[in-house]
């Protein structure tokens, strides 16, 4: 047991819930505007792609992140235009965006560095990991918390000004009204189309962050369908904490620990099909207590 629950395992947890946590709160602020966005999974693929070019092209870290926000938010327009504009139905949308996402980025990838299944480069820089001055010395704390990208570190940021702007700010509670009842809010003035496109607009963004994290802050690589289910579990992790930053938040690092426990795992000779099993099996276990509370689907559209 000493093996498996160490510091370095809740170090590794806090930096696993980056990409979850980022894609999970882009997930809210579509709920919010009652739009169910299946899509996450293939925004967080784009945005890994994204900063991995945007690196190539660039050989800038702050341009590489901004190009793979700028990527991930024209893609997520294509999902806000068919959703909203054409009124299709934004399941069916969202499931055809993760497919187009995953065979987009292979062809992409072969396209532009004629490479198959992976690409990665010993000259490529990864982001860089901080150690918070005074933190970093306090004991057991300073263990979990230094040591992280700056994405890592802007992630919880989000999770605060995300909770402020919502419930302290009139556009905040405008936007939560868009959710609650569309005819209501078009009827006293508010723009329900522009608050929707905003709400897809900024999960987009956020998604860029946590593919931005994923292929820079991870691995410093890019392979054909790393993000390996992240989307649908922010998705669940978004539904856990009932469209509450905070909540997301906690149930995010929930997910967090239990992807940093199935890479332990395989580091204690365990098979990997066994240990890569572990955050999925979790994930089925959180949707069927999420269905025993009452929540469904449809509470979020």
């Amino acid at each position: 047991m000493e093996q498996l629950f160490d510091l370095s395992l809740f170090n590794s947890a806090v930096r696993m819930v980056a990409p979850i946590l980022l894609a999970a709160l882009g997930g809210l602020l579509c709920a919010r505007v009652g739009v169910f966005n299946v899509g996450l999974e293939g925004f967080v693929l784009v945005g890994a792609f994204g900063a991995i070019l945007g690196n190539h092209l660039f050989a800038n870290l702050i341009l590489a992140v901004l190009f793979a926000i700028v990527s991930v938010v024209i893609y997520s327009l294509l999902f806000a235009f068919v959703s909203i504009h054409l009124k299709a139905n934004e399941i069916v949308v969202g499931i055809a965006m993760n497919f187009l996402a995953l065979g987009l980025t292979a062809f992409l990838l072969r396209a532009i560095f004629n490479a198959k299944g992976a690409y990665s480069d010993s000259k490529m820089i990864g982001l860089p990991k901080w150690d918070i001055p005074l933190i970093k010395d306090i004991p057991f704390v300073g263990d979990i918390l230094s040591g992280h990208s700056p994405l890592v570190y802007l992630t919880f940021v989000i999770v605060i000004a995300m909770h402020f702007y919502l419930f302290r700010t009139v556009s905040g509670f405008r936007l939560l009204a868009v959710g609650e009842n569309r005819i209501a809010a078009k009827s006293i003035g508010i723009g329900v189309r522009r608050y929707q496109y905003g709400a897809i607009l900024m999960s987009g963004a956020l998604c860029g962050l946590a593919g931005a994290q994923l292929s820079l802050g991870q691995l410093t690589m890019f392979s054909e369908g790393m993000t390996n289910g992240r989307g649908f579990i922010a998705l669940v992790a978004m539904m856990l904490g009932q469209s509450n930053p905070l909540g997301v938040m906690a149930s995010s690092l929930f997910f967090g620990f239990m992807d940093a426990i199935s890479i332990r795992l395989q580091g204690l000779s365990m098979p990997s099909q066994f240990t890569m099993m572990v955050p999925y099996v979790v994930t089925l276990i959180a949707l069927f207590l999420l269905r025993k509370k009452g929540t469904s689907l449809d509470s979020h559209k």
